[in-house]
């Protein structure tokens, strides 16, 4: 008997087995849908789905034309054909029995008959678990299926236990990425792994480097993204699979000045990125705010210091993300929180005149709200008095923002006159004194808020004068 939670996932599936049982084959869906169905989780929306056939590739496209919607076969090379359907995304790929070389992890393909030669290629037991999907409908009159189940990923599952079908060392030999990948699994889904796989993870984590920078950045999005990314995160430090692409976060692990016992700055992280909400720029952000304190630690009278570190973090994170190959805009976004995330603490309790508060609205600009969250996190202490001032002065500075706002339009924050009427005022064309003009009454702006045109032209006058003085 299917458990009922399964029982929408297989009539969503039971058109198209119906049509791949008519002409012969057997289909089975495998992979997330699966694993998420037998936890009762829901699914996404619209969830795509992931099939495996005994058909071959042409086969499954005759199966397929004159159902699907759309249909797509530049995986066809590797047995996929991709299908849409009623606005769902199907993926089709035929049995595979791959076979890898050392110096890559795309695998030579191979096809196959059996469906457990299949799922022995797949990262772990959890995954390896395929719901043979039945045309005749079951005892209850709906669509039916038969759970393969070969490496007793059920029984993993029941356990929160992650183990690879295979041992781990092929299992990684063949993909490394699979290491990587791990470390969301155990976040994601608060599994235990094996004390085999934290073995083999830490013996061949340098096959890390035959993977596509872009491969590993999904990876890491993908875990940064889950609600708690903590347990995933130490995972990486602690098999030293984060040294081969992220080495400035195990850097973080700073011995403690064993006189003013400086926090961990490592532990100290990890509990930021916890504390954020579940968005990717956020969360890198996070992960990278600190990274700048093992260049700029120093020692004083004073105890441990970390001058300036949020402006060289700043560059860190940008050559970091670059390495990873994210995209520019990504970067500048997490650039920016970087080297804002102390700006908050720049002002002495709460003396924050309306200037201040302008210059911090507008230099954050549409990260603000990131950025008022980021300070709010990067507080870790236990101290509850000093938590709680904090967030005070948190809040304080909120309102002043928004009345700012309301008052003065702190989005559209322009100098009192543009372009065209300094030229104008001051009788000259466009070069570079224009864009000197501009920036100087931005700044007036910034300081002491809308001026009015005429004096914007008198204090422009005043510094044009003294700029030429001579």
């Amino acid at each position: 008997m299917v458990p009922e939670r399964l029982q929408p996932l297989l009539d969503e599936t039971a058109p198209l087995a119906e049509r791949f049982a008519a002409a012969g084959w057997r289909l089975y869906l495998v992979g997330g849908s699966v694993r998420d169905a037998i936890l009762g989780r829901p699914l996404a929306t619209p969830v795509d789905l992931d099939f495996t056939t005994d058909a071959r590739p042409d086969d499954i496209e005759a199966v397929v034309k004159g159902w699907a919607d759309a249909l797509w076969d530049q995986g066809r090379r590797f047995g996929t054909i991709g299908v849409k359907k009623d606005g769902r995304t199907y993926e089709i790929t035929t049995h595979r029995a791959d076979a890898y070389s050392p110096d890559s992890r795309k695998p030579d393909v191979e096809f196959s008959d059996a469906v457990e030669a299949d799922l022995s290629r797949r990262d772990f037991t959890v995954n390896a678990m395929a719901l043979r999907l039945s045309s005749a409908p079951g005892p209850s009159g709906l669509a039916d299926a038969e759970l393969v189940d070969p490496f007793d990923g059920l029984d993993d599952l029941a356990a929160y236990r992650l183990r690879t079908p295979l041992s781990p060392t092929e299992s990684f030999t063949d993909d490394p990425l699979r290491m990587l990948r791990a470390a969301r699994f155990i976040s994601g889904y608060n599994f235990l792994p094996e004390p085999e796989l934290v073995d083999a993870v830490k013996k061949l984590r340098g096959r890390l480097d035959i993977v596509s920078p872009e491969r590993i950045r999904a990876e890491l999005d993908k875990l940064l993204t889950v609600e708690s990314p903590a347990d995933g995160l130490w995972f990486l430090v602690n098999t030293g699979l984060a040294e081969e692409f992220l080495p400035e976060l195990p850097a973080l692990a700073l011995q403690q000045d064993p006189v003013h016992r400086h926090k961990d700055v490592l532990a100290h992280t990890v509990a930021v990125v916890e504390k954020t909400s579940p968005d990717k720029i956020l969360r890198l952000a996070a992960l990278l705010h600190d990274i700048g304190k093992p260049k700029t630690r120093s020692f004083g009278s004073g105890g441990v210091s970390f001058h300036h570190h949020e402006v060289v973090g700043a560059r860190m994170a940008e050559d970091r993300m670059r390495a990873l190959r994210y995209p520019e805009h990504e970067i500048a976004d997490v650039r920016r929180l970087v080297e804002l995330h102390l700006r908050f603490h720049g002002y002495g309790d709460d003396v924050w005149t309306d200037s201040a508060v302008r210059r911090y609205a507008t230099d954050a600009g549409p990260l603000l709200d990131k950025l008022n969250e980021l300070t709010r996190c990067d507080c870790t202490t236990r101290n509850a008095r000093k938590a709680a001032e904090l967030s005070r002065r948190m809040d304080l500075l909120v309102e002043r923002i928004a009345h700012l706002k309301e008052r003065e339009e702190l989005e559209k924050v322009r100098p009192d006159l543009d372009g065209n009427q300094i030229m104008e005022h001051l009788g000259i064309g466009p070069g570079p004194a224009v864009g000197q003009a501009w920036r100087f009454l931005y700044e007036l702006r910034l300081d002491e808020g809308p001026l009015g045109e005429d004096e914007a032209r008198r204090r422009l006058d005043a510094w044009w004068a003294e700029a030429h003085d001579g």
